[in-house]
């Protein structure tokens, strides 16, 4: 990447910026210091001449357009939202904003939101999840995120009640409008709430983001500035009964004991929910890979620890985040989680040193194990220690299970 550059997280462009680097950009184009854009621009115009116009143009392919009139047309409508967020004439104040995490609810507040705001926190792309009276669910979330996030179970069943207690009260909300992106963490809330209707409501809408113009590599709506999130208000769209009874049929799917449903759904389109296929897929992958027994987010973290090892914790969440991750949805603490069993098995893949730390700022080395199951030359449930869930899926060490294949589809391996 050109150190021209300039990284965009919180989907906000500087329109004057991007100029000034328009002009910096053509001073470099004629004095020949950026040969392959050079190159670029003379395969696409052979003519000798660089001009400002080419210079914007390749400053709007980078950050994401077409051309340089769409990015600054872009740029002027999330100027509009901020100055017209028109929210009284379309009833923002009496919607209730549904979310899976309360990452967005200030910026909701400094852009102008003035509606009910409603949480759910069960990460439920992590560990067993199964269709069961709320009380019985209770306690099979609560005794894994207390576990897993060292939270005392008290603390945990209390905030499950706080947050759960709302879920019923979707079927009778006058406007409800839920937040969604389109990993996994996301997509499962959605189908949770979806599944939970019984009658749907008068005006039930989704806002559903998978990226945002001019982002270099968009985490979540969480990163995005309170003005752009006053933008994505008028692109909220009605959700239908058709979106009811794929989250219906979704839900039982991933509360199943066999994933084959799940692997259905997941290898369809599907017109109501569009981003919901991807992030079952997704999903899928975190069951055991039929070749060497790790899920994909412990093969990336351990290729990563190979390159780079000895590497700090934190380190390795950042780079899956920013760069390896195919659609990001674990926050720290649900990534450190994930990497513990390989840490703390009989048999460790990984070693972990400078215990003295805060988790993040430990450092993991691979063992010999990790690499020789990295290569594929043994297989991780052969010897691990504890038993890992996906979704209903329950996979336990040295028994037969459920894997999944290198082309996403669910393998029985005896």
């Amino acid at each position: 990447m050109s150190k021209l550059s300039a990284r965009n997280t919180d989907g906000r462009i500087n329109l004057e910026q991007q100029r000034k680097r328009a002009k910096e950009l053509l001073r470099r184009l004629k004095a020949g210091s950026e040969p392959e854009k050079c190159a670029l621009l003379r395969r696409l115009n052979p003519s000798d001449s660089v001009s400002l116009a080419d210079a914007q143009w390749l400053i709007a392919k980078e950050l994401g357009f077409s051309n340089w009139p769409k990015l600054k047309a872009h740029v002027e409508s999330i100027d509009f939202a901020a100055r017209h967020p028109n929210f009284a004439a379309d009833d923002e104040a009496s919607a209730t904003h549904w979310r899976c995490g309360n990452d967005i609810e200030h910026s909701l507040r400094v852009a102008g939101f003035r509606g009910n705001f409603r949480v759910m926190t069960d990460p439920l792309c992590m560990a067993p999840v199964q269709d069961l009276p709320y009380e019985k669910y209770r306690t099979l979330r609560s005794r894994f995120i207390s576990q897993a996030f060292q939270m005392e179970m008290a603390d945990v069943v209390r905030r499950f009640d706080e947050e759960y207690i709302h879920l019923p009260t979707l079927d009778t909300t006058p406007h409800a409008v839920l937040w969604c992106e389109a990993d996994p963490y996301d997509q499962l809330f959605l189908i949770r709430l979806l599944a939970s209707i019984k009658n749907l409501p008068r005006k039930l809408e989704l806002i559903e983001v998978a990226q945002v113009p001019g982002v270099e590599r968009f985490i979540g709506i969480g990163q995005l500035s309170p003005d752009v999130l006053a933008w994505l208000w008028p692109q909220r769209r009605p959700i239908g009964e058709d979106a009811l009874k794929l989250a219906q049929q979704a839900w039982l799917a991933l509360c199943s004991g066999s994933p084959v449903n799940l692997a259905q759904i997941a290898h369809s389109q599907h017109a109501s929910l569009p981003f919901l296929a991807p992030a079952l897929l997704r999903q899928l992958q975190e069951l055991p890979d039929i070749r060497h027994g790790l899920s994909l987010t412990e093969r990336l973290s351990l290729q990563y620890i190979a390159e780079a090892g000895p590497v700090t914790c934190g380190r390795v969440f950042a780079e899956l985040t920013a760069k390896r991750e195919p659609l990001p949805h674990l926050g720290d603490l649900m990534f450190y989680a994930a990497l513990r069993p390989l840490i703390d098995a009989e048999n460790p893949l990984i070693t972990e040193s400078e215990t003295d730390l805060e988790r993040p700022y430990r450092s993991l080395t691979l063992t010999p194990l990790g690499h020789q199951i990295l290569h594929g030359q043994a297989y991780w449930l052969d010897y691990a220690s504890q038993e890992r869930w996906i979704g209903g899926v329950g996979v336990k060490p040295r028994q037969p299970h459920w894997a999944i294949s290198e082309e996403c589809y669910p393998v029985w391996r005896g």
